[in-house]
């Protein structure tokens, strides 16, 4: 692994950096040697901070966060009463920063691969024209089980089925520091961590407000109004002042901060599936005033809880008569039902051909090379090298249901050789990708740990995004495994304006 290559080159030797190791006055002299241009700036003040001061902040920063209430629900941990645990998502104070340049880059590659995807939702829901083309075989798409039906003919105002995407980018550490961005994974469906970018941005401007007068560090602040405008623009036509809310299933979802937080941002209402009704077709708020109109629903409640009368009967978190309404095109959906098709891991592989075929386009950002184990060549080869592969589930999230080769033990592999199988569709592998890695704050001073980047795209009347995103990180030494429900944590993002 070439320690920090985010934050330094690769030096003769092998070495990344140098430290003095010399107290004077209680800070720490350091002669830092290898910086990336961009990091240089920050390295310099880095340098000259003490490590009682970093802890000070860093409790400070645990403070707040836990006054807030900013929290993460972590399914399947029990406390001693059988009740799941919540914990702060550990937050770390030296910043991700990428140069003005990469960004450029990136956000051109995002709005590319976010345009066809919108693209491929219309299309497999209408015409069809990618499965009669043969580019994705239809069983793919049609016996997904994210493929819904009742989508089919349905106008979505714009064409924009996933208004709110969350694509999780790595980048492959080189010897020279930096290396190629991949995109890991699409999420389509409710994807989450925006507010943690948010907060995560407010706090270093609390913490170190002096760094912010040294650094030219692009906004992103004005998130909640980009999405509020986004969502507005997508209300079905007749509906001149849209009414906004936003559809929570409740404060045990693991991600309610985030929902309460985003409504309180956007100053729209937070509702539950109770708080709706729908009658005549339209869908309405229950309020002390009487019942108030909806005309758009940013939901953050997965398909098959939305309505019970047409997917899961015995759910309590939508609202009955909610896809009929929908279907009519009196309330519009965001993000729309049966995005999930789009992030499907077995639909991944078939992304750069549908920026091809729908752009007439070569892929800006590339995909990690994938095995679809489907596919016996690939199934052949896959379960060859089990040892050396990362192995995902077709449905999974969260860093659940996946193996990491080279970390696993014996049986772990054994396992999952006979799951795969058992299932082949079920699974997806790749090479195991060294992601780049950038310093963060422990106790024992500054270390490297792997990270990723989930920057957000909201697509409405036009594609659009803030600079920046969610960097996430592996906070066990060595960990590929980022997911905040596996122990990761989070970084503020600096997009370095020119």
């Amino acid at each position: 692994m070439h320690q920090f290559d985010e934050m330094y080159a690769q030096l003769p030797g092998g070495s990344q950096f140098q430290f003095q190791g010399q107290s004077q006055g209680g800070q720490q002299q350091a002669q830092v040697q290898g910086v990336r241009g961009h990091y240089r700036t920050y390295a310099q003040w880095l340098a000259r901070q003490s490590g009682e001061a970093m802890r000070a902040r860093r409790e400070e920063a645990e403070m707040i966060f836990r006054r807030v209430g900013i929290t993460f629900a972590v399914y399947g941990n029990k406390d001693e009463d059988g009740a799941g645990t919540e914990r702060l998502i550990p937050f770390d104070l030296i910043p991700r920063i990428i140069p003005a340049d990469e960004w450029a880059h990136l956000e051109k590659g995002l709005v590319q691969r976010v345009t066809a995807l919108n693209r491929f939702l219309h299309d497999v829901y209408h015409e069809q024209e990618i499965i009669r083309a043969d580019v994705i075989p239809a069983e793919q798409v049609l016996d997904n089980a994210q493929y819904r039906k009742e989508m089919r003919g349905v106008y979505v105002p714009h064409r924009s089925y996933s208004h709110v995407s969350g694509v999780d980018i790595g980048r492959a550490a080189n010897a020279q520091g930096g290396g190629e961005y991949f995109v890991l994974e699409d999420n389509l469906r409710v994807p989450s961590g925006v507010s943690y970018m948010l907060e995560d941005r407010k706090m270093m401007m609390r913490l170190f407000p002096d760094l912010f007068s040294e650094h030219r560090v692009a906004p992103v602040m004005h998130y909640p109004d980009l999405l509020l405008e986004t969502l507005r623009s997508c209300a079905q036509p007749g509906a001149p002042d849209p009414t906004v809310v936003v559809l929570t299933p409740g404060m045990y979802n693991s991600a309610y901060f985030e929902h309460a937080f985003l409504a309180q941002q956007m100053g729209v209402e937070l509702v539950e599936g109770q708080d709706l009704f729908v009658k005549d077709r339209f869908v309405y708020m229950r309020t002390t005033r009487g019942p108030q109109r909806v005309d758009v629903i940013y939901r953050r409640v997965d398909d098959d809880f939305l309505d019970p009368s047409v997917f899961r009967p015995t759910s309590t978190l939508g609202c009955e008569g909610l896809v009929d309404a929908n279907r009519t095109g009196n309330v519009t959906i965001c993000n729309a039902i049966g995005t999930g098709v789009a992030d499907d891991k077995s639909i991944y592989p078939y992304v750069p051909d549908m920026i091809e075929f729908y752009l007439g386009e070569k892929p800006i950002l590339n995909n990690v090379p994938t095995y679809v184990c489907r596919k016996p060549d690939d199934l052949k080869y896959v379960l060859a090298n089990l040892k050396e592969l990362v192995v995902k589930e077709v449905h999974g999230a969260g860093g659940y249901g996946m193996l990491i080769g080279p970390a696993a033990t014996q049986q772990e592999v054994e396992d999952f050789r006979r799951a795969i199988e058992a299932n082949p569709a079920g699974y997806i592998a790749q090479p195991t990708l060294s992601l780049s890695s950038c310093p963060i704050f422990v106790d024992s001073g500054i270390a490297p740990r792997h990270i990723d980047l989930r920057p957000f795209v909201l697509s409405g009347r036009q594609v659009q995004m803030v600079p920046g995103g969610l960097t996430r990180v592996a906070l066990k030494d060595g960990s590929l495994v980022v997911n905040s429900s596996q122990g990761g944590g989070t970084k503020d993002t600096w997009i370095l304006e020119v």
